[in-house]
């Protein structure tokens, strides 16, 4: 049997990337009695999920853009860096220039050093993420110094089914230091600095599910679920969330290979939806979860 599930002949690749099966995954009279508590809890998640900034934020700009929002202890953590530039109403980060002259990414990378050392960073990564603003990418900085500069990330998500309309799933590692021992989606991470979206999504399905580029070539296009706000502890989240779906058989070798999964596991839609009643999932991947369920039901 192939790695992957292949759906019909190549005449049909293009009709399945955008179909996914959709009348392999809920039969229809369960599809219609679930979408009312769906669309209910999908209101319900909005909330948790559209928050304004945390109090006495103010919006960031990098190069003359606005790329986010800064939080008063990561404002006054930075307030005597050269390069940055501190206003009533912004902070704003720029290139230095003159005699010690210093590009945006050094600029940044001691930006992040001094949160470090003044406690605003939850924990150094080692990895680096794009600078976003107003849809230019203006630079980098380390993932930790993300939240609390209130910077845009881009997550990318892989809900994979099976051929009988069971949801793959992966339980998040005891040992994360974000939501430890929740469940997620099959694939779910951030595209780091100079990274295709597409790219991201093959390096995270190797990484947190063993999976190839061959078995995911049927894969939808990345699609923009919505742009989540959210206030944490270190910061605020500004965060788009992105989604592929895809078909894979049982046959389909799946291992973790970063030690940030403990298991995977195929469930039934009704397992899936008491699992989200019972507040199983992280945040994101309820969203995603019951964003693909609502979609999958109304196109039955």
């Amino acid at each position: 049997m192939a790695a992957a599930h292949i759906l019909g002949s190549s005449s049909e690749v293009g009709k399945a990337r955008y179909a996914f099966h959709y009348n392999c995954a809920m039969k229809s009279q369960q599809a219609r009695q679930l979408l009312p508590s769906l669309e209910e809890r999908y209101g319900r998640l909005v909330p948790r999920i559209q928050q304004l900034p945390p109090s006495g934020s103010r919006p960031l700009t990098i190069m003359g853009r606005v790329a986010g929002w800064i939080t008063p202890r990561a404002t006054r953590a930075l307030e005597s860096l050269e390069g940055v530039r501190v206003e009533p109403e912004a902070v704003c980060i720029e290139a230095v220039v003159g005699q010690r002259r210093l590009p945006i990414n050094e600029v940044l990378a001691e930006a992040a050093l001094l949160m470090r050392d003044a406690g605003c960073l939850r924990a150094w990564r080692n990895e680096l993420l794009d600078v976003i603003g107003e849809g230019q990418t203006l630079g980098k900085i380390e993932r930790a110094a993300i939240r609390p500069l209130g910077m845009l990330t881009r997550a990318v998500h892989l809900n994979a089914w099976t051929p009988d309309g069971r949801l793959w799933i992966a339980l998040r590692s005891a040992s994360k230091s974000t939501d430890p021992g929740l469940w997620d989606t099959l694939v779910g991470g951030l595209a780091v600095a100079g990274e295709t979206l597409d790219a991201s999504l093959l390096r995270e399905s190797e990484e947190e599910a063993g999976l190839t580029p061959e078995q995911l070539a049927q894969r939808s296009d990345l699609r923009v679920i919505l742009r989540m706000h959210r206030r944490l502890p270190e910061g605020y989240q500004v965060e788009d969330v992105l989604v592929s779906e895809c078909v894979l058989d049982e046959s389909v070798p799946m291992r973790n290979q970063d030690g940030e999964v403990d298991e995977i596991r195929a469930v039934t839609v009704d397992e899936a939806w008491q699992m989200i009643e019972a507040g199983l999932f992280t945040v994101e991947a309820e969203l995603v979860v019951v964003e693909g369920l609502m979609r999958r039901t109304r196109q039955e």
